[in-house]
């Protein structure tokens, strides 16, 4: 094993490998439920050549190779699940191009968002690109590798929708380009060439990705949130259809909680609006409550929440953790509009069963092409009881996803399981064969998608 740490120095440089058991320690856990995976050691590389020189050692070692950006995905995709080497890219965080008239940026895949965000706001702020509602600490190729959606999901769809050039590191070391950027041109768009999408959605198992071309959105000068409220959870599609239908809103969330206690058993509508002048957002305030949701309000049956909250960009995760215990998972879907009423109340039982207050939430994606869902657990990590508590409730929420038609959005190896076991045959051996002609040596993130 010292020789895997003695290469690993020369490619890395001494000060960026370590396996001290205290530092493994901290490599070994995310933020949710899954119990702790060491790693033999940590890596800490700076650039593509160097992950390639990594991967080519660890294949002639047989050793595993695990990538890891944010460490916000909570389900356990980067952990060691079969030890080896964790390569934390938070060192790839440059920003390499930023073109403004073609709305792209370039970017390393260990890059925050809120770095981006930050360098945006400084140098075009007149542009932004979709957040995920996750801290800014989370990376752009985490949140791309696992279909992530964001604040943009509304018009523009998952953020994954919004790439226009990868460059990636394959099982085997070789670093690969797809897009315009693959024949030598700028990093502008992945169409039309021939379709190579190998490495969204495997948890690294596929290749480690290592830059991007991200599209840029216009980003308005002024920004608000509205809230719509109802009392029927049953009325939620029709309202987020009507809503979708003017598209006159940045994002659309329904959500609904315990605590506070205001928001238990009622249904909010979170509307994000923005514009370049007062007059746009009056407009658009217009287009939504008097034209799309005065029917509603006429009935008695929706009320209006607020109107023209001063909004920050939306932190979804900052509302989690109301155990106070510091920890909380969840089960993310993506669901038809239409399943919300189930999935609110099925979802409320699971967390009711675990003494757990219920929090549930839909993003909506793609004018209505379906919901982000989520169910939410929040755990006291000193008590191993409410931990088991949280756990057991993700394994049953796993299985309501799947009763009740849906798709679990980046699942953990539980989860992986369940799609695989329902998944069409012919399509579970492509997979197969992809990643044994990619990873011939099986090291990459070994543990997830690995079919029997």
């Amino acid at each position: 094993m010292d020789k895997i740490y003695s290469a690993l120095t020369q490619i890395v440089g001494e000060d960026y490998v370590s396996n001290r058991p205290e530092e493994l320690f901290t490599y070994s856990k995310d933020l949710g439920t899954s119990p702790p995976q060491f790693p033999e050691y940590v890596a800490a590389p700076r650039t593509a050549e160097e992950v390639s020189r990594i991967v080519r050692m660890a294949n002639q070692e047989k050793v595993a190779v695990v990538p890891l950006g944010g460490g916000m995905t909570l389900a356990g995709l980067a952990l060691p699940l079969r030890g080896g080497i964790v390569l934390d890219l938070k060192r790839m965080d440059r920003i390499i191009e930023l073109n403004e008239k073609a709305r792209y940026v370039v970017i390393e895949a260990g890059a925050s968002h809120g770095k981006l965000t930050a360098h945006l706001h400084k140098h075009a702020p007149h542009l932004m690109h979709s957040e995920p509602g996750a801290p800014p600490a989370a990376t752009i190729g985490g949140n791309l590798a696992i279909h992530g959606q964001g604040d943009l999901a509304h018009p523009y769809g998952f953020n994954s929708d919004m790439l226009n050039g990868l460059e990636v590191v394959l099982p085997t070391g070789e670093i690969c380009r797809f897009g315009s950027c693959a024949i030598g041109c700028a990093w502008y768009t992945l169409h039309p060439l021939p379709d190579l999408g190998l490495f969204l959605g495997w948890n690294g198992s596929t290749g480690i990705i290592t830059k991007v071309s991200l599209r840029l959105f216009p980003c308005k000068k002024f920004r608000e949130m509205d809230i719509f409220v109802v009392e029927d959870e049953t009325l939620i599609p029709d309202v987020l259809f009507a809503l979708t239908h003017v598209g006159m809103a940045e994002d659309l969330v329904a959500w609904s909680s315990a605590i506070p206690p205001f928001a238990n058993e009622l249904h909010h509508i979170s509307i994000n609006i923005t514009g370049d002048s007062k007059e746009e957002m009056e407009f658009k305030r217009r287009q939504i409550f008097d034209i799309k949701l005065s029917k509603y309000i006429r009935d008695g049956v929706g009320a209006i929440g607020a109107v023209a909250q001063p909004s920050e960009r939306p932190q979804i995760s900052k509302s989690a953790d109301w155990k106070k215990g510091g920890g909380f998972e969840y089960v993310g879907s993506i669901m038809p509009v239409a399943a919300y009423p189930e999935c609110y109340r099925r979802g409320a039982e699971i967390s009711t069963r675990h003494d757990i207050p219920y929090t549930v939430l839909g993003r909506v994606i793609g004018a209505a092409h379906g919901m982000m869902f989520s169910w939410s657990y929040a755990f006291n990590r000193a008590d191993d009881r409410s931990v088991q508590h949280a756990r057991d409730a993700l394994h049953e929420t796993d299985d309501l996803v799947m009763e009740l038609g849906g798709t679990i959005w980046k699942p953990a190896v539980f989860g992986q399981q369940l799609l695989m076991s329902r998944m069409d045959p012919n399509t579970l051996q492509m997979m197969k064969k992809v990643k044994t002609m990619l990873d011939p040596n099986g090291i990459m993130n070994p543990g997830n998608w690995e079919v029997a």
